[in-house]
């Protein structure tokens, strides 16, 4: 039986996708080879590659603006220093918003001054902060959208004339903005995009160039575009699924639909939440992730009864992160609002038992 996927970090992908990827495992492109022993300069992986970055900037509506898709490997921790290596000369100004935005201050720090100009911390990440001052002669703003830990989303970014940097690792492709405000964006694919193993860089090419350090070739962007990622070996397995994740956002309306989607299923668990006497949510109201729902028991004592209830219906991943504790319903793009319903049910069923 196909569990109700929740899962936070490596996640729910569309069945579709799984379908048509484990077949190129077998047969790629019926080359009698799979996808998994072809060589990344074959022009059939050349066209995976050329097709998944065409259709990154086509989605994020950034086609002919000065923008370029890379795939990388790392993950976003990787890019937590690259993003620093490239970009910071002097002074970077960073909000730190949870877990991932304070390791990418850490990294910051190693190559210059780092402003920390808010931070939630002092109420454990459960809110966004709002009306800081970003220094006016800062190299970059550097921001995380979504905080998967917390179940934190940044829901109007500050006007600055900073260039702006944003790890979207956990929410990318799954609502629209206006994403040429951002002249850097890096996510891991693991969420909404693809599997574990390669990482998403949109880049404006104006940003680059401008520090005075020398660059390590496989940490500098520059290096990266100038051999359409592929200066080392690419993840060729997680691009080609990622493209066919994309290929899929496409086919089912693009990021608006996703969008539409997305906001039923977080309105159906988020009202349940609210309605239920047995449960409280973590996050600051207006602050709410769409992408993760983090909520508690108001009473510990019903933990063991609804944990069984979830598990017995066969639901995978709600458990919280351990900072957090309690429960996160992780709501992915390809998450239905079949299996959000399904977690609404026994949240009722729990309130009529006790």
């Amino acid at each position: 039986m196909k569990k109700h996927n929740f899962s936070a970090g490596p996640c729910i992908l569309p069945q579709s996708v799984f379908k048509e990827a484990s077949q190129a495992i077998l047969d790629f492109n019926n080359s009698g080879l799979s996808i998994l022993e072809i060589s990344h300069r074959s022009k059939d992986f050349v066209a995976v590659m050329d097709e998944a970055q065409e259709l990154v900037l086509e989605l994020l509506g950034l086609k002919n603006k000065g923008y370029k898709a890379l795939f990388l490997q790392g993950g976003a921790s990787m890019q937590f220093l690259m993003v620093a290596y490239n970009l910071l000369e002097k002074k970077a100004a960073y909000l730190n918003t949870g877990t991932w935005s304070s390791k990418a201050i850490k990294e910051a720090k190693l190559f210059g001054e780092v402003v920390e100009v808010a931070s939630s911390k002092e109420k454990n990440f459960n809110y966004i902060p709002k009306n800081y001052t970003i220094p006016a002669d800062a190299d970059y703003f550097h921001c995380t959208s979504n905080n998967t830990i917390f179940g934190t989303q940044i829901k109007e970014f500050p006007a600055t004339d900073l260039p702006i940097v944003c790890d979207m690792s956990s929410d990318i492709f799954s609502r629209e903005i206006d994403f040429s405000k951002f002249d850097l964006i890096y996510a891991g694919a693991q969420k909404n995009m693809g599997p574990a193993g390669t990482t998403l860089v949109v880049v404006k090419e104006e940003v680059l160039g401008k520090v005075s350090r020398e660059i390590p070739s496989m940490m500098n962007y520059a290096v990266h575009i100038s051999k359409e990622s592929m200066f080392n070996t690419p993840a060729v397995y997680a691009v080609y699924v990622s493209m066919l994740t994309l290929r899929w956002i496409k086919s089912k309306g693009g990021i608006q639909a996703m969008e539409q989607k997305n906001n039923r299923k977080a309105e159906l668990i988020y009202g349940e939440i609210d309605r239920n006497p047995l449960f409280t949510g973590f996050a600051a109201k207006e602050d709410r992730s769409v992408m993760n729902a983090t909520f508690n028991l108001k009473d510990e004592s019903h933990q063991e009864k609804f944990d069984m209830m979830w598990k017995e219906a066969g639901v995978n991943g709600l458990n919280g992160h351990r900072s957090v504790g309690g429960y996160r319903a992780s709501m992915y793009n390809a998450l239905s609002l079949e299996s959000v319903q399904v977690v609404v049910d026994f949240m009722q069923e729990l309130e009529r038992k006790v």
